[in-house]
């Protein structure tokens, strides 16, 4: 059976110069700070159910893609803090509209032999239809997201 077109998935990697774990925490035991760190994009993070960074836990993003202010409401699947992982599934919200599923994980690296990491972001896909587009676009927004917020935290050395 051919696999849909429907279902895919795409990632991106940014070295960034802040050390892993503290980028790291900044999605899951201060996700609340990434609006500070990138208001531009992100206008609010609020816990809705459970605790930071918890498996199960339940967050709601404002933030502005492609110049619109949306939402998401995504669960903690998945909390790895000895590989630095955390894995967000959107439950509701905008995306949903163009998305049966999307599941974003994050996993920050160090780099070897010198400061800084990596930070890989991968998301898995299953568009509601053949008309949707890739979802492509979000890897800019969130390539910005991890370059200011990497700002943020070398801004606090």
């Amino acid at each position: 059976m051919p696999e849909s077109s429907l279902v895919g998935e795409v990632e991106v990697e940014v070295e960034i110069k802040a050390p892993a774990e503290k980028f790291y925490e900044m999605y899951t035991g201060k996700s609340h700070h990434v609006a500070e760190a990138t208001p531009r994009n992100v206008q609010a993070c609020d816990l809705h159910d459970g605790d930071w960074g918890t498996l199960d836990s339940v967050i709601v993003w404002n933030y502005v893609h492609d110049g619109k202010a949306k939402v998401a409401k995504e669960r903690i699947e998945a909390v790895e803090p000895e590989k630095k992982l955390v894995k967000f599934r959107v439950i509701e919200g905008d995306l949903m509209e163009d998305f049966k599923s999307l599941l974003m994980t994050i996993q920050v690296t160090p780099v070897q032999g010198r400061p800084g990491s990596v930070v890989k972001l991968h998301f898995d896909y299953e568009k509601t239809d053949e008309n949707v587009v890739h979802p492509e676009t979000l890897l800019p927004f969130f390539v910005e997201m991890i370059k200011e917020i990497d700002e943020h935290l070398m801004s606090e050395e």
